[in-house]
């Protein structure tokens, strides 16, 4: 972290310092339960709980400063030494916006280099975030996000994991509203903005898929004369935004380009999922090979785009493509594979969904089940908004459609696909239905056999990945006591 006394976090986020201004906090935290010697504790007002109540919690366990919306004092009455704002999320922002300048500055004397990555899209962020880091490790310190930190919080917390030794930040920034890539791209103004595609997630919040262009277009638009927008040339809507940026455009695609462009020549998905492709790079230099070890045709627009940001960031092609070829899924519940004692394979895709990831994760678990019995465990696609009910009734007729065996759609948001499997011709024990998620636990617990493939596919909030890790196990095989404990703990959020 770049070092910020506390006075000159007061200055830096308008704010009222209580306690010393020589503090110089070591970490930032939006947790209690994460504090460490050292750390600034964020307490920041949440939906559920108000980090307020945890700031004795923090300086327990460490904490030496706070960031707060109002004064907190100890059982005694002491004020706890605080930095209070008006807003403390925007107050991170601030903070973190410093902090971006602050090594560009100091690397900039020392004639080193610095580049920002921002990357967005309907889907894939995570992904091609885990990708580019994992090229980009090989060159120099790199800083990515943990898991999906992609918000107004989750920014802020990775650049305050960068320092003046970090050649390369690679942030992944998400938008539920237009405005939201802006200000997360006008705090660490880009090098390089990749977006990857417009899909319909949380088209509900944004009020149509172009709402959602417009949003994931102030990407490019945020990016400077010097800079270069990676785009996807395969999703027309990406494609349109090369008019709406001032910077260099490097586009990918699948499909035939021209020796100005990314392209992935050759691809083929072999028996056990895996994309492999030629990669060819506008460098004039021969084609590359990729062997990917992710699982999933539609992988192959996340790693032309992490491809294609490495390539901007000026890695040699060999390189790319070594380290595309070495990288399995670094984040969990991404299309996470695993195989049961008793020959029962899980793919765990159930970290999001959408309509387009649905479809993908739907085709590769028809892909890779010939031969074998297939399960798509499928609940809701969340935030869709008035298209809830037609993209779910979709989904149950594509699930027919591609010959899956069996059919168990878990919640009443998602019954639409129950119903519109067995409209399309599904019937009897094809198909199932489970009001909870326990429900659905019980009937893959007395039905799964030895050889079967299972899919467990939802957005976040259902709780789908969780019931994955479950069936997962060995039969009848769950955790408890302190290690069921300890996995809850891992949470993290203290839902504030």
């Amino acid at each position: 972290m770049i070092a910020f006394t506390a006075a000159e976090i007061a200055d830096i986020t308008h704010g009222r310092l209580t306690g010393s201004g020589e503090l110089v906090p070591a970490s930032v935290v939006t947790d209690s339960r994460e504090a460490t010697p050292g750390a600034l504790y964020v307490a920041k007002p949440g939906e559920h709980a108000d980090g307020h109540d945890f700031v004795a919690a923090a300086f327990e366990r460490g904490a030496v400063l706070a960031l707060t919306e109002r004064e907190v004092a100890d059982a005694g009455g002491t004020p706890y030494p605080a930095v209070i704002v008006d807003d403390a999320v925007l107050a991170m922002g601030e903070l973190a916006a410093e902090a971006v300048r602050r090594i560009r500055a100091k690397r900039a004397g020392r004639g080193e280099d610095f580049t920002v990555i921002g990357i967005t899209g309907s889907a894939g962020k995570t992904t091609t975030k885990d990708l580019l880091a994992g090229i980009l490790s090989q060159a120099g310190p790199t800083v990515a996000p943990q898991g999906s930190y992609n918000g107004e919080v989750g920014v802020p917390l990775t650049v305050f994991a960068a320092t003046e030794d970090t050649r390369y930040l690679v942030i992944e920034m998400g938008a539920t509203g237009i405005g939201h890539i802006k200000y997360l791209a006008d705090m660490v103004k880009p090098d390089i903005g990749v977006v990857l595609v417009v899909g319909t997630a949380h088209s509900g919040e944004f009020g149509g898929v172009e709402n959602i262009a417009k949003a994931k277009g102030e990407m490019v638009e945020a990016l400077g004369e010097e800079g270069t927008a990676v785009i996807n040339l395969d999703d027309g809507r990406v494609a349109a935004m090369r008019t709406r940026t001032r910077a260099k455009v490097l586009g990918f695609t699948a499909s035939p380009a021209t020796n100005e462009e990314v392209e992935a020549r050759n691809v083929v998905v072999n028996a056990q999922g895996h994309p492999d492709f030629d990669l060819v790079l506008p460098d004039g230099g021969p084609s590359v090979a990729v062997h990917s070890k992710l699982i999933g045709g539609h992988h192959v627009t996340n790693l032309l785009a992490a491809a294609s940001a490495a390539f901007a960031a000026g890695i040699p092609a060999p390189d790319i493509a070594a380290s595309l070829s070495s990288q399995s899924a670094a984040s969990r519940w991404r299309m996470e594979r695993t195989e049961r004692p008793d020959g029962v394979t899980i793919i765990n895709d159930a970290y999001n969904a959408n309509p387009e990831s649905m479809r993908a994760a739907l085709r590769t678990l028809a892909d890779l089940g010939q031969g074998r019995r297939t399960w798509a465990v499928l609940g809701a696609m969340l935030e869709l908004g008035d298209d809830s009910i037609r993209e779910h009734t979709a989904v149950g007729t594509q699930v027919v459609r591609l010959n899956i065996s069996r059919l168990l759609v878990v919640g009443r948001e998602a019954r639409a696909m129950y119903v519109s499997a067995i409209q399309e011709g599904s019937w009897g024990d094809e198909c199932l239905f489970a009001e909870t998620v326990e429900e659905a636990y019980e009937i893959l617990q007395s039905e799964l056999r030895p050889g079967d493939l299972v899919l467990f596919k939802s957005s976040n909030g259902v709780g789908l990945r969780h019931l994955g890790d479950r069936i997962a196990l060995p039969p009848r095989a769950e955790p408890t006591g302190e290690s069921a404990a300890n996995g809850a703990a891992s949470e993290g959020n203290e839902l504030q």
